[in-house]
């Protein structure tokens, strides 16, 4: 594995690094419940300075969009740890359901992206590549399996359930997001050359 290295290329000392990945767990806690949460609080309980903290994150753009990347990247590396455990088809729902909750659970971290992006000269959205590209590896692995109909663009099915972004944390929330993702993979289903066909 490469280590992982500072704004300069260098690389970074593991008490630094730590740090760094200490105040972007605290930082999406408090994001996640308040998107207007002061840089000053998440500095505290992360125990770092101001120092430290703006080293590593010199502005409030900075943090949330680094936020951002960093969930997206541990949501799509949970494809790959799917797929290394289950069947591809049981892979996929599963990615769907932790997509789902990630969707219904980060409304503040969403607020907070949306703040830090829309104003003048901003800096633009992360695209969500990794997952994107997380996405399409599950549906090539389920289309060579012959579990879901062949052609499915990961475009296509992120569209498809991009209604997850609508869905609140709540308890009749999840039931909803359980039966839209339900739907999708059952489309997702139909023409599977694995399937037989029902007449």
């Amino acid at each position: 594995m490469q280590p992982k290295r500072d704004a300069s290329g260098a690389p970074r000392r593991s008490d630094a690094q730590r740090n760094r990945e200490r105040i972007l767990e605290v930082a999406l806690a408090e994001l996640t419940r308040d998107a207007d949460a002061p840089l000053s609080r998440i500095a505290r309980k992360a125990g770092v300075g101001q120092g430290t903290f703006y080293r590593n994150f010199p502005s409030r753009e900075a943090l949330v969009l680094e936020v951002y990347r960093h969930e997206m990247q541990q949501v799509a590396d949970g494809a790959d740890e799917l797929l290394r455990a289950y069947d591809p088809e049981r892979a996929l729902r599963a990615w769907m359901d932790r997509l789902a909750r990630f969707a219904m659970t980060k409304a503040g971290l969403a607020d907070a992206l949306r703040q830090a992006t829309s104003a003048p000269g901003a800096p633009e959205k992360p695209a969500p590549t990794p997952v994107t590209e997380a996405a399409g590896r599950l549906l090539r692995a389920n289309e060579q399996a012959g579990t879901i109909r062949p052609g499915v663009s990961a475009d296509d099915f992120l569209l498809a359930i991009a209604g997850l972004w609508q869905v609140g944390p709540h308890e009749e929330g999840h039931a909803r997001a359980t039966r839209l993702l339900d739907l999708v993979m059952d489309g997702l289903r139909s023409g599977a050359p694995g399937r037989p066909v029902l007449g």
